[in-house]
């Protein structure tokens, strides 16, 4: 058994099993025609669950040739120009490449004594990733697991700051006010078309659900700060505390920008933490054309960024920042064994003081490779041409009678809704959607994202692969109406 076990004498046993890997997967990437072959669960279920695991097969190439049949073959590839689906997109080499580094070395970034190199590169990218954000000299930050995680670490520490504060000016005034009389009394205020991990982030934070006002959204799908005013002046006036205004720069359905600017005023009038959550319009940060659609995120106390969403890179790389570096000390514990405050003082940059993770993989080196490798404005082209071509492909549907658009895209989200062109019972035509977009998935053909708009069901394209075209866009538009047609007319003749 100590044949596999990775050393110095099973050097060249890691470069023959990892290049044939990597072979295995060239060569599924350079053949896929479909980005999912359409397989069911039912199909799909009783080959894995007959798997015998306690009998091991002979060699990785026969556990590669098993492989094709249990995942390679049946993946859904997001590289394919017809993935439209989720916040999904392809990775550049260069990523890939440090992803495999990072796996063999295996660092763990929790400490000095186990990431040297690596700590020093983490803590420089995120030195970059506040710079390109503006949050200045005192901003620190710390790679995470994604979007929802950034996002719950952020409220963490905005929960403590608010309670560290208010605590405070009670004792000031001469009261007493405890943690656990003043945690109810706290509130979040984030638009109606935010990512659900902040309402899941304050139940964990021991808020509930109810802690979280939503706050409507305009035409656009932003946050309208007029209503977020009033809302923060009735929350003063009840005798409550706004925690936390969350801002989303690039909602999930709609990539719209919340109006930061106007955000940071109230929040500073409020004395208001302001997070932005820009888990998807991070990419805005290396756009060499449309940097100027985050101006305003530089007053925010902290915020969320996903190089997994928008900077190509494999899952997962995502970090959160913050304007003062104190305030990571809310989640900062010493334990004897791994952290012992003494460190602190010797100035040993121990990662795990500014984590609520422990072990950690090594992920910031995948966007350092990257940078090294293409250069900011290389990322930044990239995702400049997903926003161009949403542009163009709401332009395509704007004109096909078939369809309507909600929203022009700030970013690359598309949200639209096939019209049938005569009379259909409204719940017929939710129906045709849903029924599209299954129909198109099990074909294997293209793979869409749905959501509900007002109620009703709407169809979406996520576009973050600079290969797919309006070309691309058309044929999957084609698929979809052909599908809710088929559909509409069964019903309707079963209902005749």
């Amino acid at each position: 058994m100590h044949a596999h076990l990775l050393n110095e004498t099973t050097a060249d046993l890691y470069r023959r099993s990892v290049t044939e890997g990597v072979d295995r997967v060239a060569a599924k990437l350079a053949t896929t025609e479909r980005p999912h072959t359409g397989i069911s669960v039912d199909e799909l279920a009783p080959v894995i669950n007959g798997i015998d695991l306690d009998r091991p097969l002979a060699d990785a190439a026969a556990v590669l040739d098993e492989l094709e049949d249990v995942y390679l073959r049946d993946a859904v590839y997001f590289h394919h120009p017809r993935y439209l689906g989720h916040l999904n997109c392809p990775v550049v080499i260069p990523a890939v490449l440090g992803e495999a580094v990072l796996s063999a070395v295996n660092s763990s970034l929790d400490t000095w004594d186990q990431s040297i190199g690596g700590t020093l590169i983490e803590r420089r990218l995120i030195d970059w990733t506040a710079q390109r954000i503006g949050l200045g000299p005192a901003a620190d930050g710390i790679f995470t697991s994604g979007g929802s995680q950034s996002n719950f670490h952020a409220l963490l520490l905005a929960r403590d700051e608010a309670c560290r504060i208010v605590m405070k000016r009670a004792l000031d005034e001469g009261a007493e006010l405890t943690k656990a009389e003043l945690l109810p009394r706290l509130r979040i205020f984030t638009s109606e078309a935010s990512h659900f991990s902040v309402q899941k982030s304050a139940a964990m934070l021991g808020l509930g659900y109810e802690a979280v006002i939503s706050v409507p959204v305009d035409r656009n799908r932003r946050m309208d700060t007029a209503v977020l005013a009033l809302e923060l002046e009735e929350c003063a006036a009840e005798g409550l505390f706004p925690m936390a205004v969350v801002a989303t720069a690039g909602t999930t359905d709609f990539g719209s920008i919340d109006p930061l600017p106007e955000i940071a005023r109230l929040t500073a009038e409020h004395s208001a933490w302001m997070h932005v959550d820009a888990a998807y319009g991070c990419g805005l940060l290396v756009s060499p054309t449309r940097r100027h659609l985050l101006d305003g995120i530089e007053h925010a106390d902290s915020v969320t960024v996903d190089y997994h969403k928008s900077f190509f890179q494999p899952v997962s790389s995502s970090a959160m920042l913050v304007r003062d570096r104190d305030t990571l000390k809310h989640a900062t514990y010493h334990a004897d064994y791994l952290n012992p405050r003494r460190m602190a003082e010797e100035r040993i940059p121990n990662q795990v003081d500014k984590s609520i993770q422990t072990t950690r993989r090594f992920d910031a080196l995948k966007l350092w490779m990257t940078l090294r490798v293409m250069g900011a404005d290389g990322v930044g082209s990239l995702f400049d041409e997903v926003v161009d071509l949403a542009a163009a492909g709401w332009d395509l549907i704007d004109a096909d009678p078939r369809f309507e658009v909600v929203v022009k895209p700030q970013i690359s989200t598309l949200v639209f809704r096939f019209l049938p062109g005569r009379e259909v019972p409204a719940d017929l035509v939710d129906e045709a959607q849903l029924h599209a977009r299954k129909a198109l998935f099990a074909s294997g053909e293209a793979v869409v994202a749905g959501t509900k708009v007002d109620g009703k069901q709407y169809l979406k394209f996520t576009l973050l692969n600079p290969q797919t075209t309006t070309a691309d866009i058309a044929a999957v538009l084609d698929l979809l109406a052909a599908h809710a047609e088929q559909f509409l007319g069964e019903s309707l003749a079963v209902h005749h």
